[in-house]
């Protein structure tokens, strides 16, 4: 059986790795788990259910960086996983990039701003965050 790299990774997330970091190329958040799981689907003869759920509990929280017209990279969008809703990854926007305008010399202005508060905060107690 043939394993692509994202599965290997969701994998060892799920088997106590804790602190895994990587990298994708998507156009969002949930343009990310779609990709996964048409890579892991390419790579592997799994139920889409069980895909879900590995990528469910093996991520917590996807970072998206985006260039913008001005050609400046921004954290676009901070995503967590909050687990499978409707057989389908669930994410909820933490964080967005929101603009604000532009300087003199064309740069994009703007700030992330909070839309909703983390949830699954249990990793973050565990190791002493937040108590």
């Amino acid at each position: 059986m043939l394993e692509t790299p994202c599965y290997r990774c969701c994998q060892d997330a799920n088997t106590g790795h804790d602190g895994s970091l990587s990298t994708g190329h998507a156009n969002s958040a949930a343009d990310m788990i779609a990709r996964l799981e048409t890579m892991i689907l390419m790579g592997m003869d799994l139920p889409l259910s069980a895909i879900r759920g590995q990528l469910a509990s093996g991520i917590d929280i996807i970072v998206h960086l985006g260039r913008l017209r001005d050609k400046s990279r921004k954290v676009i969008e901070i995503a967590e996983v909050t687990g499978v809703e409707d057989g389908r990854v669930a994410l909820q926007t933490l964080y967005r990039f929101r603009e604000d305008g532009e300087d003199e010399n064309g740069k994009i202005r703007g700030e992330l701003v909070r839309e909703n508060p983390l949830i699954h905060t249990e990793k973050l107690r565990a190791a002493g965050i937040g108590q």
